[in-house]
């Protein structure tokens, strides 16, 4: 279990970046396998989302998680909306106490986030697509619909290093035909392969919405004994992959 310097000393909230060890899955998901699409034991799934529960004091019904699709469609939860089955989007906000949204992630970049002004949390999941699509600037403007005058942290936590993001080169063409700017985020690896720094990508686009941003900084795909990767469960051959599961939830308390 990971945790943001800066999100602990906020009493307002509970926040984790799990890791995967510490659950009950099997085998390619051993252990903390929180992926509810996976092709994993459903029941090991909902035992490690339980043990997730649990560590954050909240019934595992209040914990919300997203059909996560690579887009950039924000979901706001309340309470006309906090008993729906299912969330298709890929970033949650909320107000509500006494409930944790959850992100998960096998290399794409889980963020968490908190106004300290407006006791408003939320949580995003950026992968490249997701990114380059918006999802991080619709969900600062949601924050904003709420109340103009915030003040928003985010942490951004463990995802794929940049020595370990292999890209090809229209990959690499994509993004700086978007903007020149963007030939900031690659490097040369050789005549055919780029490395990009997805992590630098997330934060210059927080940073520039005037986010306060911490980092949690582990690479998802080096770190085997401790992060799920789908790119290193591609590499091996593996026919699925687990994902490890972020968390952010407002205390029952207020503090005035």
């Amino acid at each position: 279990m990971f945790y943001s310097k800066k999100f602990k000393k906020f009493p307002n909230i509970k926040h984790c970046f799990f890791s995967r060890r510490g659950g009950f899955s099997k085998g390619i998901y051993r252990s903390l396998n929180c992926g509810k699409g996976s092709k994993d034991n459903k029941k090991n799934v909902n035992r490690n989302l339980s043990f997730v529960s649990k560590k954050l004091k909240i019934h595992q019904k209040k914990l919300y998680l997203m059909y996560q699709t690579h887009s950039n469609k924000v979901v706001i939860i309340n309470k006309k909306n906090q008993n729906s089955k299912r969330f298709n989007s890929d970033a949650l906000i909320t107000k509500l106490r006494g409930v944790a949204l959850g992100v998960v992630t096998a290399d794409c970049v889980p963020i968490i986030l908190y106004d300290t002004k407006n006791q408003i949390i939320a949580c995003i999941h950026a992968g490249w697509k997701g990114a380059s699509s918006g999802i991080i600037e619709n969900t600062v403007k949601k924050f904003k619909k709420f109340n103009s005058k915030n003040k928003i942290f985010a942490s951004v936590g463990p995802c794929i290093g940049l020595k370990s993001y292999e890209v090809d080169l229209n990959f690499y063409k994509m993004f700086v035909t978007k903007s020149k700017n963007n030939t900031t985020y690659f490097l040369k690896k050789n005549k055919l392969k780029k490395l990009f720094n997805l992590r630098k990508y997330v934060n210059d686009k927080l940073v520039k919405l005037k986010v306060k941003v911490d980092h949690v900084n582990h690479d998802t795909f080096k770190e085997r004994s401790r992060f799920f990767s789908y790119r290193r469960s591609q590499k091996l051959g593996d026919n699925d992959y687990g994902r490890s599961i972020s968390v952010i939830s407002l205390t029952n308390f207020s503090q005035n």
